[in-house]
């Protein structure tokens, strides 16, 4: 009888503790649920949030939402620029190519001329997934047909750099255009916003561009001047400097178009095609670098850009926060004799618009 009894209490406690622990499991579960729905619910606020924001291009407003969004205009949008890159690398490849074909500007038989999005790289490297390069197999199947040929790359806009860039059909095309660009028969007029007007208001910027590896505590690599004449430290005259063999020559004209707020817009053409010309010629050579330019803002070291009070009042921006502003860099206009000749003009992105609605800077 005592045994039974025994037998009888253990399984009433194991009972019990089956009855706790599946109540337990039952509790975690609904709170489970309850987190899921949750989460579901923000991410439909948030897809709802980015259908209303316009973004710096429509077609890349599903990647731009952050988790945290600040309440200050000015701050949400510096932080919306500064996650758009690393968003892009994380979405799939198809639908970056599908954000690709939204942004085209112009096409015939030959070429595709695209609006190229702000921070996506247009060749793969270390720590990049995506680029455009990799996803012009799927663009060209998503214009055409699954059998047609990749689109080729003519040639190429940094990762900050927003605005005109031709893809070819063909091989034959590619080069065709390349040659075109080459010959400099291709005119490509850029927009950027500068810190500082240079003076005089227009002119040419004719010193060769050379890469040089900066000593400091983070060792790295920049374009820079390597200038052709200096002045005498003995009586001030000009003499000639022996030319250095890695410099390529390098010819940036550029105009003023407005100026306010200790910031100007400039227009500029690129005559030669170096690496980081327009960026290395504004910088060093006319001591106006471009908003956002954080590696040409500084020589000796990687910093943020310091920024004058004026343009960060009227940017309502904190100098702490002056990291994230993007590059106001955008390949506004291109004209290139393609049998005939085609003429493109891609208007700036919003944050590019509003920058300049911000700093009053008004060009008609």
């Amino acid at each position: 009888g005592e045994l039974w009894r025994q037998v009888t209490v253990g399984l009433a406690r194991t009972a019990c503790t089956v009855n706790r622990r599946a109540a337990a499991e039952a509790l975690r579960a609904e709170e489970l649920a309850e987190r899921l729905r949750a989460r579901e619910s923000e991410g439909e606020r948030r897809e709802e949030l980015c259908a209303k924001t316009k973004s710096c291009s429509s077609s890349t407003c599903a990647v731009l939402v952050s988790p945290q969004v600040p309440k200050d205009p000015a701050q949400r949008r510096v932080r919306e620029l500064a996650m758009l890159s690393k968003k892009l690398q994380q979405v799939h490849p198809n639908v970056l190519a599908k954000i690709l074909k939204q942004e085209i500007l112009y096409q015939n038989e030959e070429v595709v001329v695209i609006n190229k999005p702000y921070g996506l790289p247009v060749h793969g490297g270390p720590g990049i997934k995506n680029c455009i390069a990799d996803v012009l197999p799927i663009l060209a199947k998503m214009l055409e047909n699954m059998k047609a040929k990749p689109l080729h790359l003519c040639h190429r806009l940094d990762k900050e750099t927003t605005g005109v860039m031709v893809l070819a059909r063909s091989k034959e095309t590619m080069e065709r255009v390349q040659l075109l660009f080459k010959t400099r028969q291709v005119e490509k007029i850029y927009w950027a916003i500068s810190l500082g007007k240079p003076d005089p208001a227009e002119g040419i910027v004719e010193i060769p561009i050379v890469e040089k590896e900066v000593q400091s505590h983070q060792s790295h690599y920049k374009m820079t001047l390597a200038p052709n004449y200096c002045l005498s430290p003995e009586d001030g005259k000009v003499m000639k400097i022996r030319k250095n063999r890695g410099a390529e020559i390098a010819v940036t004209r550029y105009h003023c178009l407005a100026s306010s707020s200790a910031c100007s817009l400039l227009e500029l053409q690129p005559i030669t095609g170096v690496k980081h010309q327009i960026r290395v010629h504004l910088a060093y050579g006319l001591g106006c670098p471009i908003l956002g330019d954080h590696k040409y803002s500084h020589w000796s070291k990687l910093a943020p850009q310091k920024l004058p009070e004026i343009t960060l009042r009227r940017l309502k921006l904190e100098q702490s926060k002056a990291r994230y502003l993007p590059l106001h860099l955008h390949a506004y206009r291109l004209s290139l004799p393609l049998g005939e000749w085609i003429n493109l003009v891609c208007k700036p992105p919003l944050f590019f618009q509003k920058t300049l609605k911000k700093l009053e800077l008004d060009v008609a």
